[in-house]
């Protein structure tokens, strides 16, 4: 027994010895022989070295762990990337051989009475030039009268297909001819406008975007309502919440996942839908085939100006307003992409959704696109004249009325309620300006009527008194089967996608749900 103690001793001894040397290896040695000898007050003293010590090296673990799987590539990823790729080139695929069907069948020829206008009004511009083409009176259009060519059409189309023969494709012999790329434009720009129609799908489910639910919207306006009957003093409640943001990068891998998902196969769709296939076949050289391109473009910039979590995106305005110039030299229907994003704007203030972001980006596309519009020989002054384009202009000016009071409101410190009653009361002078003003102008006939293509769609089984207007169905109101006929499939997944968008509701999605509701209000 002596023998054994003493070999202890030595062994403690040691132990102790070494602890000199080094102090980790002293920790070590000493919880050893504390454990073999029992003594519990020596092995207390040691127990926070311990801890302490597995507390690092735990840390060390984890942070080592999480610099591996940065650069780590996973297989899931490389197959997802993959798939994408190959889906999206599919359909880009697909969407340009359906539309060249005619083409192959028939060869590069220009189809129907308006395509064939606009091919030669695209030829005169080619030869003669800009300056020329503004004063070029055709003589064998509305036969016997002659048409003033350069200020009755919208010369985007034209100008594009001059501008990629002469500098993308080039005027060499060996190079297409004007007249295959007038036969071509179409289906390139019906490519363009699907990848267009996925990026705006893209922009409105990412989650950023998505941090909301139509309910939550609905809550905050009731509760605001409460606020303001109950006087209760909450100046500050009126500030946009920030979005939250998902921490785990592993859940928000998958959510923007989803996201690239859904603008995959809204290209898709818009690749195989008969509603855009019949703008878009190839030779059908008319204004909507480069028009809807420029319409998608304009309300991607739109949608992308107002996502959240970007304290600079409402600099995507400038970038709307030159897409909406374009529109607007393309095709008439640029009144609908005006007044399409004007009722989102309005639509964002009744739903207690404005902001800064938002009141920046309406107002840079606003008077950026009408100062752009204006130049436009064949529209002018009509934004500013037009009834059909003065609610644009009615918003706008209530944008800065708002804004305005929303400085006040902070600077001052007001209550719900008296902020409530300063914004009626701005609301109400400027209410009573504008009806002064108009009273002075009316007379003049400064304001336009409703055109007669509006007219029409409105005014049932009517004579609008435009033979031209009449004879075209396209300027009738819309039979309910023809929703089926020209959207087939998305009559049935477009009802059910509006509710999910609901779920999913921000600033960007409320845009979806704004342009199905003025897509199907006449179903």
């Amino acid at each position: 027994m002596a023998g054994k103690h003493g070999k202890k001793k030595n062994s403690n001894g040691k132990a102790a010895g070494t602890a000199k040397k080094a102090n980790g290896e002293t920790s070590k040695s000493n919880g050893v022989a504390d454990n073999h000898d029992g003594e519990p007050l020596q092995q207390k003293k040691e127990l926070p070295i311990k801890s302490t010590v597995t507390k690092v090296t735990t840390k060390t673990t984890y942070v080592t762990n999480e610099s591996k799987g940065d650069g780590v590539i996973h297989l899931s990823d490389i197959v997802f990337y993959a798939f994408v790729l190959v889906a999206l080139f599919s359909f880009m695929l697909t969407a340009y051989a359906i539309r060249l069907q005619a083409i192959l069948e028939y060869g590069p020829v220009i189809h129907e009475f308006d395509p064939y206008f606009n091919y030669r009004a695209t030829e005169y511009l080619y030869y003669n030039g800009w300056e020329k083409f503004c004063k070029w009176f055709d003589y064998q259009s509305w036969y016997p009268l002659g048409r003033p060519v350069g200020t009755t059409i919208y010369p985007g189309m034209q100008v594009t297909a001059v501008f990629i023969k002469k500098y993308i494709i080039g005027d060499s012999p060996a190079s297409m001819s004007l007249n295959d790329v007038c036969c071509y434009i179409p289906a390139w720009f019906g490519v363009i406008a699907s990848v267009l129609t996925g990026m705006i799908a893209y922009e409105c489910s990412l989650e950023c975007n998505t941090n909301t639910t139509i309910i939550g919207v609905i809550w905050n306006i009731i509760s605001q309502v409460i606020q303001v009957l109950g006087n209760k003093n909450s100046h500050d409640s009126n500030e946009k919440k920030k979005p939250k943001v998902e921490t785990d990068k592993e859940a928000a891998t998958r959510k923007w996942k989803s996201a690239v998902l859904c603008g995959v196969f809204a290209t898709g769709i818009m690749a195989i839908v008969p509603a855009h296939l019949m703008r878009s076949v190839g030779g059908g050289y008319d204004n909507e085939s480069v028009a809807i391109s420029a319409m998608m473009l304009t309300f991607y910039f739109w949608v992308r100006s107002l996502r959240s979590g970007d304290n600079y995106s409402y600099l995507y305005g400038i970038l709307t307003a030159t897409a909406y110039f374009y529109m607007v030299a393309t095709w008439g229907g640029y009144v609908f992409v005006l007044n399409m994003i004007g009722l989102h704007a309005a639509l964002l203030v009744a739903l207690g959704r404005f902001s800064t972001k938002v009141y920046l980006s309406y107002s840079i596309f606003y008077l950026l696109g009408t100062a752009l519009a204006i130049q436009v020989p064949v529209v002018g002054l009509t934004p500013l004249k037009s009834l059909e384009q003065l609610g644009c202009l009615a918003i706008f000016v209530g944008y800065q009325l708002l804004f305005i009071s929303e400085q006040l409101i902070r600077k001052q410190k007001l209550s719900m309620a008296n902020a409530w009653k300063l914004r009626l009361r701005m609301f109400a002078i400027a209410a009573l300006i504008a009806v002064i003003a108009i009273t002075c102008v009316l007379p003049s006939s400064y304001f336009g009527p409703i055109s007669s293509r509006v007219r029409g769609l409105f005014v049932k089984h009517t004579k609008t008194g435009n033979p031209l207007v009449d004879s075209v169905a396209e300027h009738q109101p819309a039979q309910k089967n023809a929703y089926y006929q020209y959207m087939h499939q998305l009559c049935t997944f477009g009802p059910m996608g509006f509710m999910i968008v609901l779920g999913y509701f921000g600033d960007s999605p409320s845009f979806l749900n704004a342009f199905a509701m003025t897509a199907f209000s006449s179903v």
